[in-house]
């Protein structure tokens, strides 16, 4: 399957946690490995915060599933990380057998039966931030999202165990709906490296200052930023539903669903297919924004998206 972006984390680049860089390898042989990731982020971000320093009060679990290792983090979340990522409203859930075998088994089930798309969550997600609200805040839980100023971090509440964004809301939790969710947060953080280390967009170009694509299936949100896409944001999500589409229909394909995970699955098949081609076609529109290497891109993405 051809690939838009990247698949692998290039050796000796920025985001290469091996390399002889020597806040990573102070952490390294301290043994506060899943404190990595919020060094590089004290790098992108430069804030003056020592984010590493506050996440090494984090506790880290360790998930193991087909010879890769996660970082399932635990305690107290510092407020000095979760303002800078949006997290203000939200605790780290507690560790429970009900989470953790859901976990293993989210996981257990891309490596089985999406093998191309556990590739790019085991290579692009390296600590997982599983959440929930504080007690008294009174707002719509996020079901997974990642942040580019985190990179290998992923974050997902309960409520990924029943929702397949946008729309599909299954009344049954089901261990295939986080699959998708983690592999929807890994493909985004795959995105977020790509652009990060290679010239996807024009000169000059600027999010701020960015055309505006319509999204038409958010318009009920009542947020005028989800009704209208940046054309990063737009690129991202023709990258991401590209890879969920695909996952759907190896499920689709399978015999092995409940009823409800069947009929969840081909809803949400059936309303992204839809959007990813008027996505492709809107961001052809505005192929001017990109740079020689993103035209090349948006020609990969409309071979794939040619192919669903």
């Amino acid at each position: 399957m051809q690939t838009t972006i990247a698949t692998r984390v290039e050796p000796g680049s920025f985001f290469d946690l091996d390399r002889a860089d020597p806040a990573l390898t102070r952490l390294r042989e301290e043994g506060t490995h899943w404190a990595m990731p919020f060094a590089l982020m004290e790098n992108l971000v430069q804030s003056g915060t020592p984010y590493a320093e506050h996440a090494r009060t984090l506790r880290s679990e360790a998930v193991n599933v087909a010879g890769a290792a996660f970082d399932w983090l635990d305690a107290a979340l510092p407020v000095e990380i979760a303002g800078e990522i949006n997290l203000t409203d939200y605790e780290i859930a507690e560790h429970t057998d009900d989470r953790r075998t859901a976990l293993s088994q989210a996981l257990q089930r891309l490596a089985a039966v999406h093998p191309d798309g556990f590739a790019r969550v085991r290579e692009f997600v390296r600590s997982l931030l599983w959440v929930g609200l504080r007690p008294g805040v009174r707002t719509s839980s996020l079901t997974s999202s990642s942040d580019p100023a985190l990179p290998y971090v992923v974050v997902f509440s309960d409520k990924a165990r029943h929702h397949i964004p946008p729309n599909t809301v299954s009344p049954e939790p089901s261990p295939l709906f986080l699959a998708e969710n983690l592999l929807h947060e890994g493909t985004h953080q795959s995105v977020s490296f790509h652009v990060l280390q290679h010239q996807v967009f024009a000169d000059g170009y600027s999010s701020q200052t960015s055309p505006k694509i319509e999204i038409a299936w958010r318009a009920g949100q009542g947020v005028a930023r989800n009704q209208f896409w940046e054309i990063d944001r737009t690129f991202h999500a023709t990258c991401v539903y590209n890879q969920l589409l695909r996952f759907r229909r190896t499920e689709l394909d399978r015999d092995d669903l409940s009823a409800d995970e069947r009929a969840s699955f081909q809803a949400a098949y059936d309303e992204g297919l839809p959007a990813v081609r008027y996505l492709m076609r809107e961001l052809e529109l505005l192929g001017e924004y990109f740079s020689p290497h993103g035209v090349e891109l948006l020609a990969d993405l409309r071979r794939q998206t040619d192919q669903l």
